[in-house]
């Protein structure tokens, strides 16, 4: 379970071997949502709207390091850290 960032108590990972389209997981207490890296659609889960927002600024920060990060996972290779949203 990488972790590459973590910001307002939202934890990002991106898992190895993962399915189709490229995304990530931000989990927020006990809640959970799965990202589109491209859209910043949720396509999974769910997360109050306030912290998918923080995570959509957070993203359109970050598309081309969680590209990276994802073609990286793909291989098991190790994880990029990526600057948290301040």
């Amino acid at each position: 379970m990488p972790t590459i960032s973590y910001f307002f108590g939202i934890a990002i990972r991106i898992y190895f071997n993962e399915h189709p389209p490229p995304h990530f997981h931000a989990l927020y207490g006990d809640d959970v949502g799965q990202v589109e890296i491209a859209t910043g659609k949720l396509i999974n889960g769910r997360l109050p709207r306030r912290v998918l927002a923080f995570v959509e600024e957070w993203r359109m920060l970050h598309v081309d390091e969680l590209m990276e990060d994802w073609r990286l996972a793909q291989g098991r290779k190790r994880l990029n850290r990526i600057d948290p949203l301040e």
